[in-house]
């Protein structure tokens, strides 16, 4: 199976936090680091957390690094060990961005260079 590009793995339907360094616009020049954390789908949830309670469990980790319009994936992991040493941000909201296409989505996610290069660090020493 070939590896998705960052267009595929953000249009995927399935829940994602993308935590960026920059604001995301595929179509340009800009230097970014973007972390893709996939949410596992939870049988039984409606989708919400009421009252901010219960947790985003997250079974997936996927790392880019974007520049002169090329992003390419340097980071990925499954393994559960590694997944737990990222700090999940409870502070995401809805986050327009755009793809190379220039096709805008919404993501939940944030522009946080701090946990952007807390990330980079881990992957770094995992």
């Amino acid at each position: 199976m070939a590896e998705q590009s960052i267009d595929d793995v953000l249009e995927m339907p399935q829940r994602k936090l993308v935590v960026a360094y920059t604001d995301i616009d595929l179509r340009g020049s800009n230097q970014n680091d973007i972390f893709i954390l996939m949410v596992q789908e939870s049988h039984g949830s409606a989708g919400g957390r009421a009252g901010g309670s219960g947790g985003r469990k997250i079974h997936k980790v996927i790392a880019f690094s974007c520049s002169k319009g090329v992003c390419n994936r340097y980071f990925e992991t499954l393994e559960v060990e590694k997944i737990d040493q990222f700090d999940i941000p409870y502070s995401a909201v809805a986050m327009d961005i755009v793809l190379s296409t220039g096709k805008q989505v919404v993501v939940q996610g944030l522009i946080d260079p701090d946990t952007v290069n807390k990330y980079r660090e881990l992957t770094n020493n995992l």
